[in-house]
């Protein structure tokens, strides 16, 4: 009667341990699909930043044409005064 109840506790006990091994397996499948969640995630919110990025970059881009045009503007319209001021200034010495 030893050996039958010494072989039911080698089989309750390798039982046992398939069932941690099954549960453990299971449980690695589930860190593998939230791994594979949290990347699809990680993806998505890097290319909406990538995105986000562009169009930043692109208005920048856009806000210094108009910065640079406006010098530009700027410095015509100062010439032109200096030049009226110039006319106004020998008109009033004659």
């Amino acid at each position: 009667m030893a050996s039958t109840a010494e072989g039911r506790a080698a089989y309750d006990n390798s039982a046992g341990d398939f069932q941690s091994l099954e549960d453990k397996v299971y449980r690695a499948i589930e860190l593998l699909k939230e791994a594979r969640e949290q990347k699809a995630a990680a993806e998505l919110e890097l290319a909406t930043a990538r995105e986000m990025l562009h169009a930043q970059t692109a208005e920048a881009d856009s806000v210094r044409s108009q910065l640079e045009a406006l010098k530009q503007e700027r410095a015509a319209v100062r010439q032109r005064v200096e030049k009226l001021l110039g006319e106004v200034d020998s008109i009033l010495e004659e």
